[in-house]
């Protein structure tokens, strides 16, 4: 596959639900929260180039890393690759020969992430029992990003540092064998993104001009000549080259005859464009464009709806995948790897009530074998169907959500759980939700709305959400609330609202605009005050500051200086009333940990509950899985003291102690005076 980096903000959701109360005889056993958000058993498995190893992630010594087997070896022949004990490994990748393993780790969730090396073939130092793995890139302070994995030439990578400019990368070229980092071009441009050629070599760059507005422009030596422009209201990207190499896939929603994106084919030359992909059902945008390394032909492109729906452009892979989903029927397939010559692929499977089981499919022989299951202990008998559902806002416009009810309990008069998305320039889709499963465990009805300024329904929806941070926007989350109490399914004094990054605001906008509608809130990675939000966005964000002003409010500006502080829910904490528990993650670049703080003081200071915790060790989100099964465990108590739901309450020894450790007593949480960090 063939794709292009681009800026797409989507900040984190970390959230969380559990606990036990009064428990219908018909209700399924309480599922322990350790099987659902303890680490998988095995995870994010990737075929090496030449389809003889297998590498996964599975903990060891207690923290989730990189172990390698041979592709027809058992598992228990599997040996560790790394050991690393801070962070837990997430994403890795093999170079394009095969020879190493490379990943990303950040420290303590600040962002800056540095690029490390394993070589699996290598001896093994002396008195060690795993290869070593090197620091690549070896910065402080600087976030490193990838933006292409040439195949080439395997021994390097194009990656982009900030160490010159914070706000803007720089592109170098990276020895994967010594490390060496060699300049290719310094960013003067605002340049956002660099798109390689099927030949590797460097052909087009995006920009982010001062009005918010992207450019895409053509490389030629040191000039930079643009080819297509979207207005900050608009998007497109450049999904890769075509087999001519000369073209390319552009996705785009340009124009006022656009509301929905499509695929374009375009030629950067000549400016000729040519229809090439869109929704055939008009609901939702065009979403992944998958294209073939080998032939450099189009595989298939997925639409996001209420389920993934897949047109397939390549009858070959088409006949191959459908047979595969015909013996796993239900579940919803996606390729995640494959070996150079396309013939073996690793596909996940899965559906709402089927976490990931991962499969290897050999196109040759049409032979398909299951390797692993990431949960296998979980009771997949007791996990609750999804549905989407659909209701009118304050407004009249159409919400469309996911909701899973408590298997076993009647549809009726339940306690509700409000889980909006992060972002808020994302969605959530249909599929295993490992907290909504959690939730309805618990008995509680669980609806995820994409309200406006969600992404994937075309951009009159995603523009609908300007300006409406607290307003319409949250509107259409308390709309929810009155349509599952109209229908019967909601016990309007037993709702809660729980969400992290926006979710979190959405969470403290809800108690604080609309003090009546809820009973309890869990907030996490919060923004409180939307004005220091802004002030504290980390630099590398300066190519999407101006999306901030237009989307959010114009600080600059009187009357958007006005709007931000009546849309802060700080502002309104006189009003709440409702019982909160708020997290924090202290080294959150996104999110401050003074977000978290104010709240916490506004309340403490009026007398009314409010639980904080704040793990040291974590960001935007709780990575390491003994901090978030502490969070989980503190929010299933607090929401079954306040909705009635059940609570599990036991906990491992570990996770006892963690919660004491970032449970922080309010009385001594002190505001830092501007420009300081708060205590």
């Amino acid at each position: 596959m063939k794709t292009t980096l681009s800026w797409l903000l989507v900040l984190l959701v970390v959230l969380v639900l559990p606990h036990l109360g009064a428990a219908q005889s018909q209700s399924p056993a309480l599922i322990d929260r350790e099987l659902l958000f303890g680490d998988p058993e095995i995870s994010g498995g990737q075929l090496s180039p030449d389809g003889k190893f297998l590498s996964f992630i599975k903990p060891y010594n207690g923290t989730r890393n990189i172990w390698v087997k041979g592709l027809n070896e058992p598992f228990a022949k599997a040996r560790p690759m790394t050991n690393d004990q801070a962070r837990p490994v997430r994403n890795y990748f093999w170079s394009r020969d095969g020879k190493y393993l490379l990943y990303s780790q950040d420290k303590g969730g600040d962002e800056n992430f540095n690029i490390y090396a394993v070589d699996p073939a290598a001896a093994l130092p002396a008195g060690q029992a795993l290869p070593l793995a090197r620091d690549l890139t070896g910065l402080k302070g600087v976030r490193v990003v990838i933006y292409n994995v040439p195949l080439t030439d395997p021994n390097t990578l194009y990656i982009g540092l900030n160490d010159r400019d914070k706000a803007w990368h720089d592109l170098y070229k990276l020895d994967l064998a010594t490390g060496q980092k060699t300049l290719v071009r310094q960013n003067n441009e605002r340049i956002t993104g660099w798109v390689f050629d099927w030949k590797d070599q460097l052909r087009l760059a995006s920009r982010s001009n001062a009005d918010g507005s992207t450019e895409w422009l053509r490389v030629s030596g040191e000039q930079l000549t643009p080819f297509y422009r979207t207005t900050l209201n608009e998007e497109s990207n450049v999904v890769g080259f075509a087999q001519d190499n000369e073209r390319v896939y552009l996705t785009t929603n340009k124009g006022d005859a656009r509301d929905r994106s499509e695929i374009v084919l375009f030629n950067p030359v000549t400016g000729v464009e040519q229809p090439f992909a869109a929704d055939p059902l008009h609901r939702v945008d065009a979403g992944e464009l998958v294209l073939s390394e080998k032939t450099h032909e189009p595989i298939l492109v997925d639409y996001t709806d209420d389920r993934q729906r897949r047109v397939w452009l390549d009858k070959g892979f088409e006949r191959d995948f459908k047979n595969v989903a015909a013996k796993l029927p239900g579940l919803e397939i996606m390729p995640v790897s494959n070996t150079t010559d396309e013939r073996l692929w690793l596909l996940n499977a899965t559906d709402a009530t089927h976490p990931s089981a991962a499969y290897l499919f050999d196109r040759q022989t049409k032979q398909l074998t299951q390797q692993y299951q990431t949960r296998p202990k979980l009771p997949v008998a007791d996990l609750a169907p999804m549905t989407v559902v659909r209701y009118k806002s304050s407004d009249g416009l159409e919400i469309p959500a996911y909701l899973t009810l408590p298997k076993g309990a009647a549809a009726k008069n339940l306690p509700v759980v409000i889980f909006p998305h992060g972002g808020p320039w994302g969605r959530d889709a249909y599929g295993f939700n490992a907290y909504h499963q959690f939730l309805a465990n618990r008995g509680y009805a669980v609806l995820s709305p994409n309200f406006r300024a969600s992404t994937g329904y075309g951009k009159k929806f995603l523009n609908a959400g300007n300006n409406e941070w607290g307003q319409k926007m949250q509107d259409d989350l308390t709309w929810g609330v009155k349509y599952l109490v109209a229908q019967g399914l909601a016990d309007p004094q037993r709702v809660g609202i729980m969400g992290g990054s926006y979710g979190g605001y959405a969470t403290l906008a809800g108690v604080a605009f609309t003090p009546e509608m809820y009973a309890a809130g869990v907030a996490i990675v919060a923004p409180s005050n939307l004005i220091t939000l802004l002030n504290s966005i980390p630099a590398y964000w300066e190519p999407i500051r101006k999306q901030f002003y237009e989307r959010m409010g114009d600080p600059t500006t009187a009357a958007g200086m006005a709007q931000l502080i009546r849309q802060s829910p700080l502002t309104s904490a006189g009003k709440i009333k409702t019982p909160l528990l708020v997290v924090q993650g202290a080294n959150d670049p996104r999110v401050n940990k003074a977000e978290a703080d104010q709240i916490v003081v506004a309340l403490r200071d009026r007398n009314y509950p409010v639980q904080y915790l704040l793990a040291p060790d974590e960001g935007h989100g709780f990575a390491r899985p003994v901090n978030n099964l502490a969070m989980i465990a503190a929010s299933e108590k607090f929401l079954a003291q306040y909705l009635h739901g059940r609570y599990q309450e036991s906990m491992t020894p570990a996770v006892a102690q963690r919660l004491a450790e970032i449970t922080v007593d309010p009385k001594t949480v002190t505001l830092a005076a501007p420009g300081t960090a708060s205590k």
